[in-house]
């Protein structure tokens, strides 16, 4: 509970408490100054204020706000004529409580007939029939009035800003609450978008990497046992297996702490690429041949890795699939983008048949390229040979600060 909410129920104590208080101090102060009045009227006008209390604890609790509003006024009139002390102060009681319980126009009955009452008093009792008396009695008694309604208002709008900030406040709680829950699904669904991404990154490099290395191992072992009557062949094609594997296992660990490939560590992409097609084209004995247009300059790791393993991804398909005698690469630099040619003279394929099998090499292929916002596009069609293009946005790669 806030310093304010705190100080607002002690004013609806306050306010509950002082009709009480008004009452006791007139009835007080009542009693100590009309010592000449024999004891059987002060008991009287005790006997009432009582009465007054027990009307104002009781009635004004029940429906009846008219009924209580108006016996309230004729006490304070009543008490009034019996001592001015109880105009002087427990007639605000009228003013307040016909203001609180009544509504519209009535409220202004209810304050015109209580300063009526308590203005008759300080003029000394019945009105005095003279144009000035009148006048005199009008004016006070209009004043009195006027104040009341105004600062009635004031209390009022007051309260209304009250209750407003308190609406706002259960609002904005209720927004905070909400905010809450929409945070924590947010943090449950970035969490799942993680995981999923980083599945679909570790299956993508171990399909790039281990399937690839795989393949080529198994390639080369099946060869070794056609060769076996030949033992320099032999020999070769084992130790291209032996090869692949260390470079496979070598490329896994990269994978798993997220490390580009090795080629790139130790390479600009164009020497890069060109490694890689030169092992590719001696392990499959295909001829590979490697173009690069334009001005070549560093650009952003993750650009550069996606070339090199769409470079390697469609090698492979090549390799597997193709039956090839010829592969071709070029890779473009442009002034916006980087592009990526592969093309062969293999046995080709239907594209739209391989899109709708969803093989797992053009998929990943794809994917590394949307995530880069760029284009892949694949030609093809069954005896003439395969043409894919991969184009991603040309971003450089960031100086090393200083």
């Amino acid at each position: 509970m806030t310093r304010l909410d705190r100080w607002e129920r002690q004013l609806e104590r306050y306010t509950a408490a002082a009709p009480y208080i008004l009452l006791t101090v007139s009835t007080v102060l009542y009693l100590l100054t009309e010592e000449r009045q024999p004891w059987s009227q002060r008991l009287v006008t005790l006997g009432l204020a009582v009465l007054a209390a027990a009307w104002i604890a009781l009635v004004s609790r029940g429906g009846a706000k008219a009924l209580y509003v108006t016996g309230l006024i004729l006490m304070i009139v009543v008490l009034s004529f019996r001592g001015v002390w109880f105009a002087t102060f427990f007639g605000f009681v009228g003013y307040l409580h016909s203001w609180r319980y009544l509504r519209g126009g009535w409220r202004f009955a209810g304050v015109t007939a209580t300063a009526a009452g308590t203005v008759a008093v300080y003029s000394g009792g019945l009105l005095e029939p003279t144009a000035w008396g009148i006048l005199t009695y009008l004016f006070f008694t209009g004043a009195i009035v006027a104040l009341v309604g105004l600062f009635s208002f004031v209390g009022e709008v007051t309260m209304e800003r009250s209750a407003e900030r308190k609406r706002m406040v259960v609002q904005l709680e209720e927004a905070m609450r909400e905010n809450a829950g929409l945070h924590a699904q947010l943090l449950v669904q970035a969490r799942e978008a993680g995981i999923m991404d980083e599945r679909q990154r570790m299956a993508g490099e171990i399909h790039d990497t281990l399937a690839q290395g795989l393949t080529g191992i198994i390639t080369q072992l099946q060869a070794s046992t056609r060769a076996k009557d030949d033992e320099d062949a032999r020999e070769r094609h084992v130790g291209n297996a032996v090869r692949l594997a260390k470079e496979s296992l070598a490329e896994a660990r990269r994978s798993i702490h997220a490390v580009g490939p090795g080629p790139l560590e130790s390479a600009p992409l164009p020497e890069a690429l060109a490694q890689v097609v030169a092992e590719w084209s001696e392990l499959n004995a295909v001829r590979a041949d490697v173009t690069t247009t334009g001005t070549v300059r560093p650009m952003h790791p993750e650009v550069e890795e996606t070339l090199l393993r769409t470079a390697q991804e469609a090698l492979a398909n090549v390799a597997k699939h193709a039956g090839a005698g010829r592969v071709g690469l070029t890779l473009s630099y442009m002034e916006d983008v980087v592009a990526l040619d592969v093309r062969d003279d293999g046995a080709g394929f239907d594209p739209e048949r391989a899109r709708d099998g969803g093989g797992f090499g053009l998929t990943s292929m794809r994917r590394r390229v949307d995530r880069l916002a760029g284009a892949l596009e694949i030609e093809s069609e069954p005896g003439a040979g395969t043409a894919i293009s991969a184009s991603v946005p040309a971003v450089p790669r960031e100086a090393p600060r200083a």
